[in-house]
């Protein structure tokens, strides 16, 4: 694995030639695996569950391969430079729809995953079409077109499950088979009252606004513009319309590093988040206020990034977790094979070698300091040198994924720091609770929000309020100013309760820092800690259960408690985020009526609060 990890990382991603290289490494550990267990169509890469069979799993390891191999073999002379994965692929997508085989993928029900995994086989079957579904035996075509159509018999997600069922659709357009055309348009409708604004969407819950925006309703929108047959379609101008505005605001989710916002679910699909530049690139999208060279660059640089880091198996094969291999942090609909959703950002080897796109200049986007961003519901701060990026956001609620309110519903996100997952809520050592606030009315059994009643994302402040428990209130306002940032809470409450503010957490690599000002850990990464108004409280550097934070294995929070009795209280709390530095800004703040005043050195800002 290691020769493996090291061909990747050396790999530049200057040229299409690097590309295809990058996803033929990528892919032979899992065909060889394949051949190996005698399985076309299905691939056995490891033992962990979820909410669907092995066998699913199984089948999902394969079909994600595809989302890679149908550009690369969209190129007649891709087919002869790798025959063996070419006919692995072919083969495997012939034995898994002849219901004669052995390894036939079966029946489906509603709701069913492998609707998800049609949505790679059917881009895969319009790459190609020449060089394979063309040359099928006429019982190959009608089988697999049965297997396929079994989407248009049962009930599906109104998600971005919809988009699998219009791919299939547009696959049996062109190919001259059979399809309910009015089922494709409905299923545009529907999407369409998905859309915001500016390019943004949501995925089917109005408060669930995370990566399935760009490597969903973005990705599959410009993937059918241009896999389309249909020359005039009021959809496909409009999905080619929307990512020219998206671009321009969905950089700030990027750092010049390559390093994305660790936010929300599905993070062990990894470089998918620069997926939307891929696709991007694929469409020949001119955007506004964004050029290509700016897309060209994030795509790649984000690509290098996460070859760069510790995300592979012994074996060789992408493994569940983000920037390491780690179970705890998954949904239960990550099986083993799962990771492979990030082939998306292959499209590009579709693109001619003699296409501009190949000589294009990669450029550094410049990154807004500090911008609102009311669609994802976040106010948005990078450093000065763009290679941090914190996302203070309030209002984003997933209802249904594990670890929901760790990954929607904290104070503050860091590319640097990521954030934490608990392993159990009972010891703040298991719950690891970074940039939030924890509660309890003892010393065990803390909770964070899941779900605000209200909120608001303001040019300089996110603004908060819910209630952990009948007649308990908890307003909160987090006011950034970089590295610091400040959280101001008002407590309403008839009983007395235990509160625990965690900072950002930082890899357990270094050590404590003295100082009478707060509590301050210094790491590899930069300097992390938390600090008290109007009066000095003594904080704690915790060491929580490891493997919870997404970027670091063993981590260090510094905290700070504070008991409240029944009435009405305010805590003052301001953490830092140094990333990449050892530095302790001086930071002072005071409060008078609704204005807080907050000075760092020779900056000063004060606030007006409207909640």
């Amino acid at each position: 694995m290691r020769n493996f990890q090291e061909a990747l990382s050396k790999n530049p991603l200057r040229t299409k030639t690097d590309l295809e290289e990058a996803l033929v490494d990528l892919v032979t550990p899992v065909y060889e695996c394949m051949a190996q267990q005698g399985t076309p169509g299905r691939v056995h890469l490891g033992n962990s569950g979820a909410v669907y069979t092995q066998e699913k799993s199984d089948i999902e390891g394969f079909l994600r391969t595809l989302w890679g191999l149908g550009p690369l073999f969209s190129q007649e002379e891709a087919c002869l430079r790798y025959p063996k994965l070419f006919q692995q692929a072919n083969a495997g997508i012939v034995a898994g729809t002849t219901p004669t085989s052995q390894e036939y993928w079966g029946k489906l029900h509603d709701y069913d995953q492998l609707f998800v995994e049609m949505g790679a086989l059917a881009s895969y079957l319009i790459f190609t079409k020449p060089v394979f579904w063309d040359r099928l035996t006429p019982r190959e075509q009608t089988n697999l077109f049965d297997w396929l159509n079994q989407i248009n018999q049962h009930t599906i997600p109104k998600t971005n499950w919809l988009f699998f069922r219009i791919l299939v659709n547009t696959f049996f357009e062109m190919a001259a088979l059979p399809f309910v055309e009015t089922t494709l348009l409905a299923d545009q409708e529907e999407i369409e009252r998905y859309y915001l604004a500016d390019g943004w969407y949501f995925d089917g819950y109005e408060n669930q606004i995370d990566y399935y925006i760009p490597f969903g309703m973005q990705y599959y929108g410009l993937l059918y513009s241009v896999l389309t047959c249909r020359s005039q379609c009021l959809y496909q101008f409009s999905y080619r319309q929307r990512a020219t505005t998206f671009a321009h605001s969905f950089k700030q989710w990027f750092t010049k590093t390559g390093a994305a916002l660790p936010f929300g679910r599905s993070l062990t699909y990894r470089f998918a988040q620069s997926s939307f530049f891929a696709v991007g690139a694929f469409a020949d999208i001119e955007y506004e206020g964004f050029t290509k060279n700016e897309g060209k660059y994030l795509l790649l640089q984000n690509m290098r990034y996460w070859f760069r880091q510790p995300i592979f198996t012994q074996e060789g094969f992408l493994s569940i977790g983000y920037a390491y291999p780690n179970l705890n942090m998954a949904e239960g609909y990550n099986a083993p094979g799962s990771p492979y959703w990030a082939f998306k950002n292959f499209c590009v080897l579709a693109i001619p070698a003699d296409a501009e796109f190949w000589t294009l200049e990669e450029q550094v986007p410049t990154f807004a300091t500090q911008v609102r961003n009311p669609h994802s519901r976040m106010l948005l701060v990078h450093n000065q040198e763009g290679t941090e990026l914190q996302a203070f956001t309030a209002g984003q609620h997933s209802h249904e994924h594990a670890h929901g309110n760790a990954k929607y519903e904290k104070f503050v996100y860091s590319t640097t720091f990521g954030f934490s997952v608990p392993k159990a809520t009972v010891l703040l050592k298991q719950g690891a609770y970074d940039n939030t606030l924890a509660i309890s009315e003892g010393q065990t059994d803390f909770k964070t929000a899941f779900g605000y009643e209200a909120f608001a994302i303001e040019d300089d402040y996110v603004y908060s309020r819910w209630r952990p428990y009948d007649q308990v209130v908890i307003e909160t306002f987090v006011i950034p100013m970089y590295p610091w940032h400040l959280r101001y809470h008002r407590i309403q409450t008839d009983r007395r309760l235990q509160l625990v503010n965690g900072s950002f957490a930082a890899p357990a690599d270094g050590a404590a820092l003295s100082s009478k000002e707060g509590t301050f850990y210094q790491s590899s990464v930069g300097c992390v800690g938390i600090k008290t108004f109007p009066t000095y409280q003594e904080g704690t550097l915790l060491m929580p259960e490891p493997n919870t934070n997404l970027l670091y294995s063993r981590t260090v929070i510094p905290q700070v408690s504070k008991t409240v009795l029944a009435g009405q209280q305010e805590w003052l709390v301001a953490c830092l985020g140094n990333a990449f530095s050892d530095q302790i800004p001086p930071f002072d703040v005071t409060i008078t009526a609704d204005k807080i005043t907050m000075s760092q050195g020779d900056q000063r800002k004060t606030i007006q609060l409207n909640y």
